[in-house]
């Protein structure tokens, strides 16, 4: 890759007149010896994976091995849906919210997801990309040339920083996704890549210090909910950076504090499942209905991956 920063990202796609996802496409395709139109085919059959996760966790059963998670995106998406109790967000933001949920209590049941960055935060990209291409009428070509604007965002953030929760805590893996939907859903409505830039800053603030604290060491609790309000964080970043926000803290910086407050971080907080909400005594009392007496020498089970899950 030609950048390995966000300013370095932002001056290049200025330099050459490209949006972020234009300039990805291209450095993957470069990277990689395909064709872009390859590289492009194989980007739209990740996020026909996505809209398919969407689709099975609103409308089947996604009732986890554990019995600890399932249904919930079904419920907000009803509730989202009430003419008699509207949702304090807005339809538009409870939706995305839904997907993301839904995305993520797939990943819970052992179904198909893409990890983006991670399974972990494997809803956050496809709640606001699938809700956005829903109400704005956006095709599939756009929102896969997003993709790619987050592909090259996490790119930065993953050579500079974490994406990994057992590395530097959910602020890691949640907050990078955040920040990727983020900075991609700006440019897709129209930002400009300093904007994105802006909005990636603007999110991963809002993300500094999130622990990663998995009840049982799966990836349900507190996990699934934490990627349902990370769909909304990133439309607001989004909005805000749309609106001329800037983050005074120039986003790299921003990047380099979330890599040093995740190495300071204690490794009970960093998906151990020894710390935080993992250790309460509800936390304890499912752990050892899990795992019996072995519960508190279980290792963590997250699945946690670069890739197609």
């Amino acid at each position: 890759m030609r950048f390995s920063t966000l300013q370095e990202l932002a001056a290049l796609c200025r330099q050459e007149q490209r949006m972020i996802g234009e300039l990805m496409l291209h450095e993957q395709a470069a990277e990689s010896g395909q064709t872009e139109d390859a590289v492009f085919r194989q980007m739209a059959d990740y996020y026909a994976i996505m809209k398919e996760a969407v689709r099975k966790g609103l409308t089947e059963d996604t009732v986890s091995v554990s019995g600890l998670s399932g249904g919930d995106a079904q419920r907000v998406i009803a509730h989202s849906q009430s003419a008699t109790l509207p949702p304090s967000l807005g339809s538009e933001a409870a939706r995305a919210m839904a997907y993301a949920l839904a995305v993520s209590e797939v990943n819970a049941s052992m179904g198909r997801i893409v990890a983006t960055p991670t399974a972990g935060s494997c809803g956050i990209i496809p709640g606001v990309f699938i809700s956005t291409q829903e109400r704005f009428g956006l095709t599939d070509s756009q929102l896969v040339y997003a993709l790619f604007s987050a592909g090259a965002i996490g790119y930065v953030i993953a050579n500079n920083s974490f994406v990994s929760g057992a590395e530097g805590g959910c602020q890691a893996e949640v907050g990078s996704a955040i920040g990727m939907a983020a900075g991609a859903l700006t440019e897709l409505r129209g930002g400009s890549p300093e904007q994105a830039v802006h909005a990636v800053g603007l999110a991963l603030k809002n993300s500094l210090g999130l622990i990663c604290d998995p009840v049982g060491g799966l990836v349900e609790i507190p996990c699934i909910v934490r990627n349902g309000f990370g769909a909304v964080t990133a439309l607001a970043a989004a909005d805000m950076a749309l609106a001329g926000v800037r983050s005074a803290i120039p986003s790299d910086e921003v990047v380099q504090v979330m890599l040093d407050v995740g190495s300071a971080m204690p490794s009970k907080h960093r998906e151990t499942a020894r710390g935080g909400l993992a250790a309460t005594p509800t936390g304890k009392r499912i752990m050892k209905e899990l795992y019996g007496n072995k519960g508190q020498k279980k290792k963590n089970a997250k699945r946690d991956g670069d890739g197609e899950q």
